[in-house]
């Protein structure tokens, strides 16, 4: 039986557990899923080969962990520099990054010109360099400057909250951030998000399964919102297709996991 897993800290709410394993029973893949809490970050890899995992999924705050300890990255994930998928090949743990398309999957029918994502971590990354590839011009804001050296190495226009002076209208919005995830915070002070979103289109949170401050707020002022299940279910099913090396296609593992109606 193949040992599957997703690393994180917070990871109690998480709903991967559930998707793989409705997807893995359903289409008669032998493999079980769980959920590990991970407090030491550079004990990532070496728990990976602990538990005698075939493959996991890494989300916050160790996507940018799993992208260093990989041993080789394929695909968008090495432009990104963050990971969310490995991969046991042999002796060697493959690292992919299914964020990126599994968030375009939610927006590409939205007709964005332009986006703003609040918060600068793997996450960020994964959206940005994405959207950037389809045409859709991207701009950071995060509170720590040194977080932003990356997006601004790699050409983004990027803003602390103390210098954003961009007085252009973004489409949509975006919260990457842990920002109301455990708590009822802002991801930005409150005069500045309310400022910003009151000229878009659509407001975009990572997080699923609760209404956030930022998705009440946005939803206040008129927007279109959505939070990240889909985002959630998408990328899990482009891992699933890694996971099984093929036997699952993405579009199988869409259908169970959209039936669970998250």
């Amino acid at each position: 039986m193949q040992q599957f897993c997703v690393f994180g800290n917070p990871i109690a709410h998480s709903k991967s557990p559930l998707l793989h394993n409705t997807t893995f029973m359903s289409l008669g893949f032998e493999a079980r899923y769980g959920r590990y809490l991970l407090k030491i970050p550079d004990e990532l890899g070496a728990t990976f080969s602990m538990l005698k995992l075939q493959g996991a999924n890494i989300t916050v705050p160790f996507k940018e962990v799993a992208f260093a300890q990989s041993h080789e990255v394929r695909g968008i994930a090495k432009e990104i520099g963050a990971v969310n998928t490995w991969v046991r090949e042999g002796e060697k743990i493959i690292g992919y990054n299914t964020d990126a398309q599994g968030f375009f999957m939610c927006v590409q029918e939205w007709n964005l010109r332009n986006a703003l994502i609040l918060g600068a971590g793997g996450s960020a990354k994964a959206l940005a360099f994405i959207l950037r590839e389809n045409g859709i011009t991207t701009h950071i804001i995060n509170r720590s400057k040194t977080r932003l050296e990356d997006f601004t190495r790699n050409g983004f226009v990027c803003f602390t909250p103390q210098d954003f002076h961009s007085t252009k209208p973004y489409d949509i919005v975006i919260n990457t951030t842990p920002a109301g995830l455990n708590d009822e915070l802002l991801p930005l002070q409150e005069t500045l998000l309310r400022a910003i979103l009151s000229q878009a289109r659509y407001g975009f949170d990572l997080i699923y399964g609760r209404q956030t401050p930022f998705l009440k707020l946005a939803k206040d002022l008129g927007l279109q919102t959505s939070d990240g299940a889909q985002m959630l279910i998408n990328q899990a099913a482009l891992s699933s297709e890694f996971f099984s090396f093929g036997a699952i296609s993405t579009k199988d593992a869409l259908t169970c996991m959209n039936a669970l109606g998250l």
